[in-house]
C-alpha cells in the first residue's frame, strides 16, 4: 500500500484532510496572496514578514505537490521563477474568502451587552 492511500484511509474525517493540506502557519496566507495574481518567490517572501526562504521554500514545494499552485520558470538570465494558483487551487478561493471573513469578524469588538 502507498503512503498516499494510508494517509487518505487515516483521515476519516474531511477536516483533517483540508488541516493536512493547509496546515502550518504559511500556507493560507500564501494562497491568499496568490488570490490577485502570480507571483515571485522574493515578492512573497516580502510581503510575509516572519517566513523564512527555507520555510517558504518547503511551503512551495507543498502546495505545487498538492497541485494548488503552478510554478512556472521562465528562461531567462537569471531565471524567473513564478507561483501563481492552479486551477484546482482556485476551488480553495471560497474557503479563503470565508476565513478571511471570520477573521475579520473575530478581530470585531464584541458589543458590550
Amino acid at each position: 500500500m502507498n503512503a498516499n492511500k494510508e494517509l487518505t484511509e487515516e483521515r476519516k474525517c474531511p477536516i483533517e484532510t483540508v488541516i493536512h493540506v493547509l496546515g502550518g502557519k504559511w500556507k493560507p496566507t500564501i494562497l491568499w496572496l496568490l488570490l490577485d495574481s502570480a507571483k515571485r518567490f522574493s515578492e512573497l517572501e516580502k510581503r510575509i514578514p516572519g517566513i523564512t526562504q527555507k520555510m517558504l521554500a518547503q511551503h512551495l514545494r507543498e502546495l505545487e505537490n498538492d497541485r494548488l499552485i503552478t510554478r512556472t520558470i521562465y528562461p531567462s538570465i537569471p531565471p524567473k521563477v513564478v507561483y501563481a494558483l492552479s486551477e484546482y487551487g482556485e476551488t480553495l478561493i471560497p474557503v479563503l474568502q470565508t476565513m478571511c471573513d471570520w477573521g475579520e469578524n473575530h478581530k470585531r469588538p464584541v458589543a458590550k451587552q
